[in-house]
């Protein structure tokens, strides 16, 4: 199928994706094999120890354990898995509903800091349409949730837009915001390539606290008191903003089905992006899901939310 595909039916992989590396945190080696999966299924991880498979771990907002510079998820018996967000933003930002991810470590490697690997990765196997209609959380209420000077914010919205607004005293990175529609397309090129950052100033501590030890000019972008420190530069003139946007996205993975509607954030982060899920989903009336009509497959389309998904679901709720 055409790699742009947005439409009615659910999706999963042609076929499994085995993927290195190491843990940006840990250090240690991790290694994920993604694997078709079923219709409703959903995106689960098979946490394995040798051929056994020691855990299995929903990616869901209730299964989150820890937001401290990445996102957690636990099966509340002492197996967790860090740093989701970059795999869980390649696989929404390309709209694949239904993978088992298998993980011999506590955590998702990092590859190059970004989702730009695990896009790669993807679009060579290429994506599977699957014999159900999709299902989305269409929300229906607004939810703000306030906490000294920062915002987060849902809202109705006819598609999937993200809004994110950064202000950082470091005069490399200042106030920074970007808004996209989010699209398969879209998220490929505007979006899959930011990588994560982080200050030169807070590494002996990060040290410390047995963090970042697997942190390197290779998959993040370090910043120096007035500038980039990799030799490279950056992908992106706002590539801080791009990736907060990024995890912003596989933070809203945990939803557990696409958002028909508008998110909002400033000065957040993996904290505020779980607030607003949890404040979403306690309110029963703000929200509902809806699923897209059965269509014929009418081939390799490219469709945006606002045109393919919102429009047959408005009438659905």
């Amino acid at each position: 199928m055409g790699k742009g595909f947005i439409g009615a039916r659910q999706t999963t992989l042609n076929s499994e994706i085995v993927l290195n590396g190491i843990g940006v945190h840990s250090g240690a080696p991790a290694s994920i094999i993604l694997h078709p999966a079923d219709i409703d299924t959903g995106i689960r991880f098979l946490v394995v120890d040798g051929n056994d498979i020691k855990s299995e771990i929903v990616a869901n907002h209730h299964a989150v354990s820890n937001v401290t510079l990445c996102t957690v998820l636990s099966d509340g018996n002492g197996t967790s898995i860090a740093t989701v967000e970059h795999l869980l933003a390649a696989l929404r930002g390309l709209s694949i509903d239904n993978v088992l991810i298998e993980i011999d470590s506590g955590e998702v490697p990092i590859m190059d800091g970004s989702a730009a690997q695990f896009v790669e990765a993807i679009d060579e196997t290429g994506i599977r349409l699957l014999d159900s209609p999709r299902r989305f959380v269409k929300i229906l209420e607004n939810i703000f949730v306030e906490d000294g000077d920062c915002i987060g914010e849902l809202r109705p919205h006819n598609g999937f837009q993200i809004d994110v607004e950064i202000d950082f005293e470091s005069p490399v990175i200042g106030r920074q915001r970007h808004i996209v529609d989010v699209s398969p397309g879209l998220f490929r090129s505007e979006l899959a390539r930011a990588r994560t950052f982080g200050f030169m100033e807070d590494v002996e501590q990060l040290w410390a606290a047995g963090r970042a030890l697997g942190a390197s000019l290779e998959n993040t972008v370090a910043i120096g008191k007035d500038r980039i420190i990799n030799p490279e530069g950056l992908r992106y003139s706002d590539e801080f903003v791009r990736h907060k946007i990024l995890d912003a996205i596989g933070d809203l993975a945990l939803a557990g089905a696409p958002i028909i509607g508008a998110f909002r954030s400033v000065r957040g982060g993996h904290w505020l992006n779980l607030k607003v899920l949890s404040a979403l989903f306690a309110n029963e009336d703000a929200w509902t899901v809806v699923e897209a009509p059965r269509v014929r497959d009418t081939g390799h389309v490219e469709l945006g939310y606002g045109v393919a998904v919102a429009n047959y679901a408005a009438d659905r709720s």
